[in-house]
C-alpha cells in the first residue's frame, strides 16, 4: 500500500507532467497521437523515479543513468530508448525552463547511438537472374532498343563484376575499357586510385555494346556510358530506373534493387567465396575497413565452420585436466 507521501509525490508529479504536455500542445502544435506517446513515456520514467522514492524535483543525473540502465536491461530497441529518453530531457527542460527546478539533470546526457543498417543483399542466384534477364533481352533486342538492352546489360554486368559506385559505372570512359587489359583503374572518393579486375563475362558483355556504340557515332566522345544531357553521361537515376524495371521482369521485386543493392551482394558474394576482408576494401575503395566489416554478416556461419574444421584446437578437450576443475 502506498503511503500518503509517495501518493502526494505521484499526484504532484503528474501535474507538473501534465503541464509540460499544455505547453507542447499549445506552443508546438503536437498531435492528439503524439501528446499520447509523450504522456505514456513520461509515466513510464514517473513510476520508475516513484519506485525510488523520488519525485520529479528531486531527480539527479545519477536517477535518470539509473533508468536508462533500467530500460537497457529490459532489452529495449535503442530507437525505443532513444525516444523515451528524448521525452525526458524535454520534461525536464521545461521544469528547469520555468524554475520549478534549479538544474536539468537530463542535460548532459546522451540517448544510444542507432545501429548501423545492415545492407539490402540480393543472392547469387538473384544476381543471375537479373544478368540472364538482362542478356537475353540484349540478344533479342532490334533497332533502337538493342542500343539500350545492350548498354543495360553492359552496366549490369560491369557492377555485378566489380562493385563499383554507380558515378564511378556510368562515369567510366571509353579509354578504360577499350585497353582490354582484364582490369579498371578507377580514381574513387578522396582522389584514391584503386584497381579492379574484370572478370570475362563482364567484358564479353562489353564487347558488343562498344562495337555498336561506335557505329551509332555515339562513341565518337570519351564516355563509355554518354547522354546527351548536361553532365554528358547517364544519370544514375536513369540507370537505377532501368535497373528496377529490368527486376521486374526477372520477377524480382523493383524495391529491393538498385545500384547500391548490387554493389553489396559484390562484396557479401565475394567473402561467401572466401575472399579476403582487405582485398574485398580495396576493389569497394572503402577508406575504413570498419565500412567492410558490416558485410561479415553473412559470415558467421561459415567462419564457425571455418573454425571448426582448421583450428587445430577448436573441439579438443584436455583430457589430462580432471573434469570440474
Amino acid at each position: 500500500m502506498k503511503s500518503s507521501g509517495s501518493t502526494e509525490t505521484a499526484g504532484r508529479d503528474q501535474r507538473l507532467i501534465d503541464r509540460f504536455l499544455e505547453m507542447m500542445s499549445a506552443e508546438r502544435g503536437l498531435a492528439r497521437n503524439s501528446l499520447l506517446a509523450y504522456g505514456a513515456d513520461l509515466a513510464h520514467y514517473s513510476a520508475f523515479l516513484q519506485g525510488q522514492g523520488i519525485g520529479l524535483k528531486q531527480v539527479e543525473t545519477r536517477h535518470v543513468q539509473a533508468w536508462l540502465a533500467a530500460l537497457e536491461a529490459e532489452g529495449l530497441a535503442r530507437t525505443t530508448t532513444a525516444r523515451r529518453l528524448s521525452a525526458v530531457k524535454q520534461l525536464h527542460g521545461f521544469l528547469h525552463g520555468e524554475g520549478i527546478v534549479a538544474e536539468n539533470p537530463a542535460a548532459i546526457l546522451q540517448g544510444p547511438k542507432p545501429a548501423r543498417p545492415l545492407p539490402k543483399i540480393l543472392t547469387a542466384a538473384e544476381v543471375d537472374r537479373l544478368l540472364t534477364q538482362a542478356a537475353a533481352e540484349a540478344a533479342e533486342a532490334t533497332g533502337k532498343a538493342a542500343f539500350r538492352a545492350l548498354r543495360l546489360s553492359a552496366l549490369l554486368e560491369l557492377l555485378a563484376a566489380t562493385g563499383l559506385r554507380v558515378s564511378e559505372l556510368v562515369g567510366l570512359s571509353l579509354r578504360a575499357v577499350e585497353a582490354d587489359q582484364g582490369f579498371l583503374v578507377i580514381r574513387g572518393k578522396g582522389g584514391r586510385e584503386r584497381l579492379i579486375p574484370v572478370a570475362a563475362r563482364a567484358q564479353a558483355a562489353i564487347t558488343p555494346y562498344v562495337k555498336l556504340l561506335k557505329e551509332t557515332g555515339l562513341g565518337a566522345g570519351r564516355h563509355l556510358f554518354p547522354s546527351h544531357g548536361l553532365g554528358g553521361t547517364l544519370t544514375r537515376q536513369h540507370f537505377a530506373l532501368e535497373l528496377k524495371g529490368l527486376a521486374a521482369r526477372a520477377g524480382i521485386a523493383a524495391a529491393r534493387i538498385s545500384p547500391h543493392v548490387l554493389r553489396h551482394a559484390f562484396a557479401s558474394n565475394l567473402l561467401a567465396h572466401g575472399a579476403d576482408l582487405r582485398a574485398v576494401q580495396q576493389m569497394l575503395g572503402h577508406a575504413d575497413i570498419a565500412t567492410t566489416q558490416i558485410y561479415t554478416h553473412v559470415q558467421a556461419g561459415r567462419l564457425r565452420a571455418v573454425v571448426d574444421a582448421l583450428h587445430p584446437l577448436a573441439g579438443k578437450v584436455d583430457k589430462r585436466r580432471p573434469k570440474g576443475q
